[in-house]
């Protein structure tokens, strides 16, 4: 079994980057996309798993390398689940993340206008896949339970000024980094593949 020594992060995300370089051991260089020149590839998957190991499959067959790449994205219940697997592109569309979060928050405010119960359910989903040159991979999907709730922090990137992770009254944009890298659907996904490649480390 031969140890990782490198790893392609496989997204152009600097956001991601970080969080993903953190939950991997130190010892282990990490590549980004960025440094080898190459570009995102179309994400046409319908999941959040067909999404990330389309990416995967794309950078680890462009690098040659050991690749870990995500897809993540934002479900809201009363929005039938959207933005989704369409969270990066419903923000560019908008102009930005701080547009898609106003947008979010004006749909569920109108659905749940005169309501009784209000629904405010959402949850953070991410599907990480790690993809070996030779075609080995494996892919685990991790999620937070929570509500969104109005703009709130400065601190995060994507929708987390807007979502409170269940038993917490912060939102992860008022969490510090190392708080919330530590309870967020990248890191539940991650833990899970680590049990499954920790003697590559």
């Amino acid at each position: 079994m031969k140890k990782i020594s490198k790893i392609l992060i496989g997204t152009n995300n600097k956001g991601k980057f970080k969080e993903i370089s953190d939950l991997l051991p130190k010892k282990i260089k990490k590549i980004s996309p960025n440094q080898l020149n190459i570009s995102s590839p179309e994400e046409n998957g319908k999941t959040f798993i067909e999404n990330s190991e389309i990416k995967a499959e794309y950078f680890s067959l462009k690098s040659k390398m050991v690749t870990i790449s995500d897809d993540s994205g934002l479900e809201v219940s009363c929005l039938d689940g959207m933005p989704g697997i369409y969270s990066s592109r419903w923000a560019e569309d908008l102009g930005g993340f701080d547009n898609a979060m106003k947008e979010i928050i004006k749909r569920v405010i109108k659905i749940n206008k005169n309501k009784d119960k209000k629904n405010t359910e959402a949850k953070f989903i991410c599907a990480l896949t790690i993809k070996w040159p030779n075609g080995k991979k494996i892919t685990e999907i991790g999620q937070v339970e929570g509500n969104i709730i109005s703009q709130r922090g400065k601190n995060g990137f994507g929708y987390d000024q807007i979502f409170t992770p269940k038993g917490h009254k912060r939102t992860f944009g008022e969490m510090i980094y190392e708080e919330k890298a530590s309870m967020d659907h990248r890191f539940f996904a991650f833990k899970k593949i680590e049990k499954k490649i920790k003697d590559y480390f």
